[in-house]
């Protein structure tokens, strides 16, 4: 069945730097597209205050990454967005939330957010699932996503079930009843992408954490699973909704 999908664009980065790739919300309909090409999607500037019309608007939402902080509430955007996501659980309408998407829905839903003392989450990084669920196929045990974190998730909302995750974020993946799953990772952001990202930071994150990014790069994205996995989220969810 055809879906109208809302890409929810929470990154403000306006650097030079950025404005030499998609925006984040049109990575994640770069990500999706060829996986569901009778669907629609609209990316939704939620970063300039712009929210849909209502939680029913859209068959199903997406919240991108952003270098903002899920905590800062100076900026005038993030309480109406955690508003929003309040609204869209109460509606039981599909959720996925990536990096700040799944902070922000943990925020929103009672959960912390909160500087992580290990440092920065750079390059790629693992999620060990601990359940597969019916959207995750073809099933595999643990995921490689693109990574660029230094706040994650410690402490999830009530009614949370942790996926999986890893040592350095232990809360790498959440599910909140049938419609909503998050990732503190990237499945729309491509290798080219996080090279460029690592010559942008190699002069403003210390050694140590730059040459551990480079070296995950070995580790494969396993970005058209992913992509798979969220498509299909979608349809379960509407069809558990129904």
């Amino acid at each position: 069945m055809k879906r109208c999908i809302a890409v929810l664009l929470t990154n403000n980065d306006t650097s030079p730097f950025a404005a030499h790739f998609p925006n984040d919300g049109q990575k994640v309909v770069l990500l999706l597209q060829p996986l569901r090409p009778d669907w629609t999607y609209e990316v939704v500037s939620v970063k300039d205050g712009v929210l849909p019309a209502s939680p029913e608007a859209y068959d199903g939402y997406v919240i991108t990454g952003s270098p903002a902080s899920v905590n800062d509430d100076r900026l005038p955007w993030v309480g109406p967005l955690l508003d929003f996501i309040r609204a869209v659980h109460a509606a039981r309408q599909p959720l996925i939330g990536l990096c700040f998407g799944h902070q922000a829905v943990a925020r929103a839903l009672g959960g912390q957010v909160a500087r992580n003392a290990a440092g920065w989450g750079l390059g790629t990084a693992p999620t060990h699932w601990h359940a597969t669920r019916p959207w995750m196929q073809p099933a595999q045990s643990t995921t490689t996503l693109m990574a660029a974190h230094n706040e994650q998730v410690t402490r999830m909302p009530e009614g949370a079930v942790c996926l999986g995750g890893s040592d350095f974020c232990p809360i790498g993946s959440m599910q909140i009843g049938q419609h909503i799953w998050t990732t503190q990772f990237h499945p729309e952001m491509p290798l080219v992408f996080m090279q460029a990202l690592l010559g942008f930071l190699a002069d403003k994150l210390d050694a140590e954490t730059m040459a551990r990014a480079h070296a995950s790069l070995t580790n494969a994205a396993d970005v058209p699973l992913f992509g798979h996995w969220m498509a299909q989220f979608f349809e379960h969810a509407r069809k558990n909704k129904q």
